[in-house]
């Protein structure tokens, strides 16, 4: 038996790919190109927007009769309800063997899964929010985390994460802020490329999300139109994605909801074909989000019938239609058929889709799905790495009284509607958030233990108390009276407040869970007045999805500190933090406001978005982007950076030894901002090009060197060209964005320099230890 070039490992996947498709017919060319939601619930209350109206005829799917021609993808075998993980496996083997029984080439589908903050499935980790790897500035320890994910998802038959999310915040009123990594696109690409490294060693297909400019929704409003103009989406918002690609390598794109200037993101082959594969380079598929060619229809109205929707995706560059099947089936064939869609856009991208199965090693003629023995998606590694990257998060925003750590044998009343809930440490892609809160009496599946219980078990000598004293978002104030009972009887009151992940407005933090103003959810702001007005000294521990403007209390509370939804691990983690046993090194990733109004704001603000006095409105936060204290104290010393001339494709180096000077060891985050004097358009007043994280024994230091390419200080000008100009710029070493301790002047010179594809885009570390 001889077998065909498609199925021979030893040729190239180009060869044999276009063996296969010179084989394959319409129907089985186009079935590559969706997937199957096999368990997609129609009760209208889903995980996806508009679920309930996109899968309404979803029981007309005949699932035997469909794969006879191939499929192309099936959608969360796991993340749709709970289901045993070795039995899930086994379960998706026997489907994928039937899929590959059914048609004629033996191909099976690539699944698909949600892996935000840990695989989104039944007894899986669940690791800390994409926002708070970003307060941890360790991207080392976000690829550890993504390659423990990656194998999970490996273990079970999964071959495709849908993260990391790389939309940098604009505003932070918009619900999907936890699922973000930041207000900085430094921070957001150099993470979220970590992220997509660690997901990709394991095999696993990493999905960059949304493609692109979703967080710039107007009025913080899911799905809103974006505003966003040529040089912000150019300079903030693409520049994480092709981090990611160019550095992480991620093998597919997620195309975003929402519309720019009118023009949908799944209908755009500007954005999805010119920029994405012929000016980056981009070689892997491209995925419609969930439902996303049928909105071009329905919320968009850029197309009249389905068959239109389609044929703009597919000319835009979306290869394949998720979740399941409704815009890419049966009616496309026949347009193709009656000459309405050109056969070339269903090779284009049943091309690009048999490329991936075959790097996958799908296309294989000994493949077969494989059923691990023993499954175990929680394990003590796994819980090790979110304890870790949870302890590495939590931000000390104040301590100005050294009220922390809390002494052990103290009185401590610990109130709050969050000190109590397990659910209180999850984003809304975590699964007991996600998908558990449709399946009452289902317990979670994995261990979480809550601040209370955590302190307890950190501080075993404390009498410590406890008192709710409200819900979440409800106006009951019924119970503050007993929680000021309850502080009055203390040495020392924890205040454990903030957001309930959920959906669509089932949570105060989540995908379509936007707010009107960043004041605390329901009435936690008269609770904290009524526990400050007792007089026992107030530590506020905020279990947050977004920041929340605190200037109220200001001066009035004995500590404050910051977890953004830290997982499973978060409540070891942020009572490790209260009780001193971890100190303290997370710094902000989002600006906190002192104020509830006078949003959006970000730190990336040209002059005229800072305080000034053409308005009575100051946008200063209370605590600038990158700000955290420790509970050690660092100098920083012998810092060589002198006054320098250098071309516009010169390179500078930076150096400074950081000195624990501390009693006990301590990790601190050096900065580096780059602030531009004058350009050809508005420039953000500092941006950040550079950090590096250093774990430091007491009395311990390190050489810290920031190898600076002009590169770094490029920007889309008035003819909308990425350039580096000649003039002045200052590199301002700081430990937010807000307290620069040094800065090194550099006058740059030469003609405007137009940087190629291959421009440097971060700002290379050199870490020598000294003591």
């Amino acid at each position: 038996m001889t077998t065909a070039p498609w199925r021979d490992p030893a040729l190239p996947a180009a060869a044999r790919v276009d063996d296969l498709l010179s084989r394959m017919t319409l129907e089985e060319k186009t079935a590559q190109l969706y997937g199957v939601w096999v368990g997609a619930a129609t009760d209208g209350d889903g995980v996806a927007p508009h679920q309930h109206d996109m899968t309404a005829d979803s029981a007309a799917v005949d699932w035997d009769e469909l794969i006879t021609g191939g499929l192309g993808q099936l959608t969360r075998p796991f993340g749709t309800a709970p289901v045993d993980p070795a039995l899930g496996a086994r379960a998706l083997a026997g489907a994928q063997r039937r899929i590959a029984a059914a048609g004629r080439f033996g191909i099976p589908a690539v699944a698909h899964e949600e892996c935000l903050a840990g695989f989104t499935a039944w007894r899986a980790t669940a690791y800390p929010v994409p926002l708070a790897w970003g307060a941890a500035f360790d991207p080392p320890l976000v690829e550890e985390m993504a390659r423990h994910i990656g194998r999970d998802l490996r273990a079970v038959g999964v071959h495709q994460g849908l993260a990391p999310v790389l939309d940098v915040v604009r505003d932070p009123r918009w619900g999907r802020v936890e699922e973000t990594i930041g207000e900085d696109p430094y921070l957001v690409g150099t993470v979220g490329a970590a992220y997509v490294r660690g997901l990709e060693s394991a095999g696993v297909v990493a999905t960059l999300k949304h493609f692109a400019g979703y967080a710039s929704s107007a009025g913080a409003r899911n799905l809103a139109p974006v505003r966003a103009g040529t040089r912000e989406f150019a300079d903030v918002t693409l520049p994480p994605f092709e981090m990611a690609l160019r550095e992480g390598g991620a093998r597919s794109v997620m195309a975003a909801y929402t519309e720019r200037d009118g023009v949908p993101a799944s209908a755009d082959p500007e954005l999805l074909t010119r920029l994405l594969r012929e000016e980056w380079g981009f070689t892997g598929t491209v995925v419609a989000d969930y439902f996303g060619i049928g909105f071009l229809q329905t919320l968009h109205r850029v197309a009249g019938t389905p068959v239109q929707a389609a044929r703009l995706a597919l000319e835009a560059g979306i290869d394949v239609e998720l979740p399941t099947v409704k815009y890419y089936g049966d009616a496309l064939v026949a347009a193709v058929r009656a000459g309405e869609v050109p056969e070339e856009l269903i090779d284009r991208s049943a091309r690009r889709v048999l490329l991936q199965k075959c790097e996958l090693g799908l296309l294989d003629e000994d493949w077969q799905p494989e059923v691990p023995e023993r499954v175990d998606l929680d394990s003590a590694a796994n819980r090790a790495v979110a304890r870790r990257l949870a302890e590495e998060s939590v931000v000390l925003l104040d301590n100005p009284d050294g009220l922390l750590p809390l002494s052990p044998d103290t009185r401590i009343a610990v109130v709050g509607p969050r000190a109590a809930d397990a659910l209180a440490m999850l984003g809304c892609y975590s699964f007991p958030s996600h998908v558990l809160t449709h399946h009452p009496g289902i317990e979670p599946g994995i261990e979480i233990p809550t601040v209370l219980e955590s302190l307890r078990a950190e501080l075993p000598d404390a009498k410590v108390t406890f008192a709710e004293g409200c819900p979440v978002s409800d106006p009951d104030t019924t119970g503050i009276e007993e929680a000021v009972t309850r502080a009055a009887e203390a040495d020392v009151c924890v205040a454990v407040l903030g957001d309930r992940a959920g959906l669509f407005g089932r949570g105060t933090s989540g995908e379509g869970c936007d707010v009107a103003d960043l004041r605390l959810p329901g009435v936690q702001g008269a609770l904290l007045d009524a526990l400050v007005a007792t007089g026992v000294p107030v530590v506020l521990v905020l279990l947050t999805g977004r920041p929340y403007a605190l200037g109220r209390w200001h001066g009035r509370l004995g500590a404050v500190v910051q977890a953004f939804f830290p997982g499973e691990e978060g409540g070891p983690a942020v009572a490790g933090v209260l009780s001193g046993r971890v100190n303290p090194s997370g710094r902000l990733p989002v600006s906190v406001p002192r104020v509830t109004g006078g949003q959006p704001w970000t730190y990336l603000q040209p002059p005229l978005g800072l305080a000034g006095e053409v308005s009575n409105l100051d946008p200063t936060p209370l605590y600038p982007f990158g700000h955290g204290r420790s509970y050690t104290t660092f100098a920083w010393e012998d810092v060589d950076g002198p006054e320098t001339a250098l071309g516009t494709d010169g390179s500078y180096d930076l150096s400074l030894t950081v000195r624990n000077t501390g009693e006990r060891a301590g990790a601190d985050v050096v900065q580096l901002y780059l602030h531009d004097p004058v350009a050809g358009v508005t420039r953000p007043d500092v941006r950040l090009i550079g950090y590096q994280r250093l774990e430091l024994p007491a009395g311990g230091s390190a050489r810290v060197t920031f190898h600076f390419h002009t590169d770094l200080s490029a920007f889309t000008d008035r003819a909308g060209r990425r350039v580096v100009e000649p003039g002045d710029l200052e590199l301002r070493l700081g430990t937010s964005s807000a307290d620069v301790r040094h800065t090194a002047r550099l006058s740059l010179t030469g003609p405007v320099r137009e940087p190629g594809p291959d421009r440097r885009l971060r700002c290379e570390t050199r870490v020598s230890e000294q003591g």
